[in-house]
């Protein structure tokens, strides 16, 4: 079958194992039908992963103060229609086309293009498949997770406009061009390396995109103390935070689910559920392991560490949902869990200032599941995910560094201090989330 390149050896071994159990073997499903399912997934698991955008951005908007609740709002949906713009111009087919194990498709826009599996009269000619336009769909919504990490750690000091044109590079060139290396046939597909659904293609590169912004930004007002006490800055709304890591987790079936990549088949089918699985018991074991932690440690159960626990579990558990039992898969959420915690701790004890926890979530995890896919899936090695983990990260980080000194040249990348003093919202958009409950001063 045709689709799109992801390199999954543990997908294809679990579906030749399942064809052939006693009792479990599927009937073959006509070319059409094969078509018909397979467009379904994408589709599907498109608009559930398009969905996570707003659960990024209820997420990020519970846990920023009242004063930028707006500013977070708007950055979410322009981010959104920056990534779906820029992957049709340039992203997709610098992820995929004309990879064939080198480091970077062509420049060129995307068109659809079915004429492999539909006539000029739109009857069914091939062999199986996806239509084109389901593929482009459900990639590019992968798009906009990656630059939604960065919406958060940067939020309430970082220009508007500034921050979207970071998002424009990183979804036009950054994240294809790493995708590319793996997905699109690239370099380290050749190698064998394996990522799934993306703990390091989609959520570490924007994990290290957020490192360098935050490093580049410095911290808020008031954060640390001169002597490097950590001040906390409660966010505006624990039910909204809650509620857009529920729409997050949802969403995550889709992320992972239909990176099976297809549906056509009793094998692909089967597969599906045990993603489906493996990526809520993942889930439900680093929302506990976080909690844990966090009462052993705080004497409390520390609410964002939970709800980050949750997503830690599923950022570990992306790189590799399909191979691990139930309880491999819950244990490698509970790692997860713990290292986000000792995360958050380091980047205090360093000064460093992410608002929502992308960083301890998105990088931290992302790199720690990647590594962890050779605990289940026998045919990668430590080794060659290393390298995965490390030529990702370089370049993503002297690339977005290179980006972020452009724009602050071009453009300056932080309000000033008489603007964050009154709050980005009022700063940037005239418009308070809350204005009933928050005060500002208005020149």
């Amino acid at each position: 079958m045709n689709v799109t390149l992801r390199s999954r050896p543990a997908a294809v071994l679990f579906a030749a194992a399942v064809a052939f159990l006693p009792g479990m073997a599927f009937a073959a499903v006509e070319a059409e039908t094969q078509f018909i399912f397979n467009t379904l997934i994408f589709l599907i698991g498109g608009f559930l992963v398009m969905f996570m955008a707003a659960g990024f951005c209820c997420l990020e908007a519970g846990f920023v103060r009242s004063s930028s609740v707006t500013t977070i709002c708007v950055k979410n949906i322009a981010l959104y229609a920056i990534a779906g713009l820029m992957y049709y111009v340039v992203g997709y087919n610098l992820m995929y086309s004309g990879v064939d194990g080198g480091f970077m498709g062509t420049f060129s826009m995307w068109s659809i293009d079915d004429s492999a599996n539909l006539n000029a009269d739109g009857e069914f000619i091939g062999e199986g498949g996806y239509a084109a336009a389901s593929d482009w769909f459900f990639q590019m919504v992968f798009v906009g997770t990656a630059a939604s990490i960065v919406s958060g750690a940067v939020a309430e000091r970082v220009k508007l406009w500034s921050f979207l044109a970071f998002s424009a590079v990183l979804c036009g060139f950054i994240y294809p061009i790493t995708g590319s290396w793996q997905w699109g046939g690239g370099w380290l597909s050749e190698r064998g390396f394996s990522d799934f659904a993306g703990s390091t293609l989609v959520h570490s590169v924007g994990g290290w995109a957020a490192l360098v912004g935050v490093l580049l930004i410095g911290a808020r007002k008031g954060r640390f103390t001169k002597d490097g006490k950590s001040i906390p800055m409660p966010g505006s709304s624990v039910p909204l935070a809650t509620l857009g890591t529920f729409i997050l987790w949802l969403g995550w079936f889709g992320f992972n689910g239909a990176s099976q990549l297809a549906l056509g088949t009793g094998a692909d089918a089967a597969a599906i559920a045990t993603i489906f699985v493996n990526t809520n018991i993942a889930a439900c074991g680093g929302l506990l392991a976080a909690m844990l932690f966090t009462q052993l440690i705080f004497k409390k159960v520390d609410p964002s560490m939970a709800l980050n626990g949750a997503l830690a579990g599923l950022v570990s558990i992306t790189a590799e949902p399909l191979a691990p039992v139930m309880g491999e898969a819950l244990l490698i959420g509970a790692v997860g869990g713990i290292v986000m915690a000792f995360a958050v701790l380091a980047l205090d004890k360093f000064k460093i200032d992410d608002v929502v926890g992308a960083i301890p979530v998105h990088l931290a995890c992302g790199i720690w599941g990647t590594l962890a896919v050779p605990i289940t899936n026998v045919e990668t090695s430590f080794i060659t995910q290393a390298i995965g983990v490390v030529s990702i990260g370089a370049f993503t980080v002297v690339t977005t560094l290179v980006v972020w000194v452009v724009i602050k040249a071009v453009m300056g990348v932080r309000i000033t201090d008489a603007m964050e003093e009154i709050g980005i919202d009022q700063a940037e958009t005239g418009l308070d989330a809350y204005p009933d409950f928050v005060r500002t001063s208005k020149a």
